[in-house]
């Protein structure tokens, strides 16, 4: 599931409604040296969105944007991020109802596919070609900024009065390159669970996989896994309500808290001692060359999700074919992470301690770990991000260590442009057993344009249209806390309190 901003506080803010003072055929005319606009045609009203202007074109090399822009414009600008490897179809029917849903508030709304198709460029293949790594690592993101501006100008006879960027997963890292590289381009940015140590992701992903391969766990085994983590965590906030509220909190050791099998042979009931060690892999941090790499994965992904799936199945483990992880691990050492690609290199010959600094170029073109925000702050820019603490794609340490280490570098103001919601029981950008949808993009639009900064967010589950469960999100590192009395799925009996 994708958290969808319902941009209900944002939609109230900017009062002037824009009309187009040209048509939207003549937008065609923009085509340059840089830019071609293949198509600009009015599409009518339909039930789900305004009618509108469609620009769909293509920036040099090969970067496909589109654009739309309401026939009322309310002044603001949103661009989309991407997911995975991205190259995803900009008028897919997923992003149309992103398209709808922020030009329903009266948004112009842009996309990218990062300069490649995944039809023709799967998984990371594309990376081949090295200008589609430059592109799909940041250049993209620039010059479809750019370029959209240019057209709300053309179309609208203004600029935006602000411009947001709202992204998750890839988004979330595109996000954060933006504030690091582009620190002009957008007044407010929504970076949800980034994949911003790009290059510690993988590597964790490679370890997991060698593990794996030496003891196989089954997805049979994950209910007793996640049996046995929520029995010995769920209930640690004083509320046994499916949700480990604070994964940091919770003591478990798979050595001490899990079944041993009396043989060889794991089943649905037990785990033998090398499938222990398996999971011990898992959890701990991955270290290299004497230093940690990537941070320890804390436990709740392992829960089910609405499928009846575990959170692990298919990110780690999946029966019968790779993993989401080794999926992607092997698209990077294969085609982003070398000067040339090697489309056999086996991940499990990765050797963390000789093969480490091969991937310094790499590290320095695709991750967002940068932590000096110092142009961003300086020009009023604001970061909302937020990770699902039941992540189980992407580890949301991550999240934490960036923004304490953004905190150490640039000091307490930093609450001042930059907060870090974090979400338990929510799984990759969505879903899960806790609550999970809220307007990260209208508290946003708040914070930027009113000067009033998320304390707290209200977050809802909704179950056949009715919302069943919300809590409040509180600004790292308070925590919420039940009150005592009252309901436990009302987010008006919580509050947020230093942990």
């Amino acid at each position: 599931m994708r958290i969808v901003p319902v941009l209900a506080l944002a939609g109230a803010m900017l009062n002037a409604q824009t009309k187009p003072v040209t048509r939207c055929s003549d937008l065609r005319a923009l085509t340059n040296l840089q830019v071609s606009i293949a198509v600009a045609t009015d599409v009518p009203a339909t039930a789900e969105g305004p009618a509108h202007c469609r620009v769909f074109g293509q920036i040099l090399p090969e970067v496909g944007f589109e654009v739309r822009m309401p026939a009322e414009w309310n002044g603001r600008f949103v661009m989309l991020g991407n997911g995975g490897f991205a190259g995803e179809d900009t008028d897919s029917r997923g992003r149309q109802g992103q398209y709808a849903r922020a030009m329903r508030r009266g948004y112009a709304v842009a996309a990218t596919d990062t300069g490649h198709s995944a039809a023709t460029d799967p998984g990371g293949t594309f990376a081949a070609d090295r200008q589609k790594l430059l592109d799909y690592a940041f250049r993209s993101l620039h010059v479809t900024a750019e370029t959209a501006r240019m057209v709300l100008r053309a179309y609208y006879g203004a600029a935006p009065a602000k411009s947001y960027f709202d992204g998750c997963s890839t988004g979330g890292r595109q996000g954060l390159i933006l504030a690091q590289r582009f620190p002009d381009d957008f007044d407010g940015i929504v970076v949800g669970a980034p994949v911003l140590n790009f290059t510690g992701t993988i590597v964790r992903y490679a370890q997991v996989a060698k593990a794996l391969r030496e003891a196989p766990i089954t997805t049979a085994q994950l209910p007793l896994l996640a049996a046995r983590v929520y029995a010995k965590c769920d209930a640690v906030d004083g509320i046994k309500d499916g949700i480990i509220d604070d994964p940091l909190r919770c003591d478990f050791a798979p050595a001490r808290d899990l079944p041993r099998c009396a043989g060889t042979d794991g089943g649905a009931d037990c785990f033998t001692a090398a499938q222990i060690r398996t999971l011990e892999t898992i959890y701990a941090p991955v270290q290299g060359q004497g230093k940690t790499i990537f941070p320890g994965w804390p436990v709740s992904s392992e829960g089910l999700a609405a499928n009846g799936r575990s959170g692990w199945d298919p990110w780690t483990i999946h029966d019968g074919g790779p993993s989401l992880g080794t999926f992607f691990s092997e698209g990077f050492f294969r085609y982003l992470a070398p000067a040339k690609p090697d489309p056999n290199y086996d991940i499990l010959t990765f050797d963390i301690d000789k093969d480490l600094p091969k991937l310094e170029t790499i590290h320095r073109i695709l991750d967002a770990t940068d932590t000096d925000l110092t142009r961003f702050r300086d020009r009023g820019g604001r970061i909302f991000m937020y990770f699902g603490w039941a992540d189980p794609a992407l580890n949301p340490m991550m999240g934490v260590e960036y923004y304490q280490a953004v905190t150490q570098r640039m000091g307490p103001g930093t609450t001042d442009f930059f907060r870090l919601f974090m979400v338990p029981g929510m799984l990759h950008c969505g879903g899960g057993p806790g609550p999970d949808q809220f307007d990260s993009l209208g508290a946003l639009a708040a914070w930027v344009e009113q000067g009033t900064a998320p304390d707290t967010v209200r977050v809802s589950k909704t179950e056949s249209g009715k919302v069943v469960r919300s809590r409040v999100l509180c600004a790292y590192p308070e925590v919420a806390r039940w009150k005592g009395t009252g309901s436990t799925d009302d987010a008006a009996n919580f509050t947020c309190v230093k942990p």
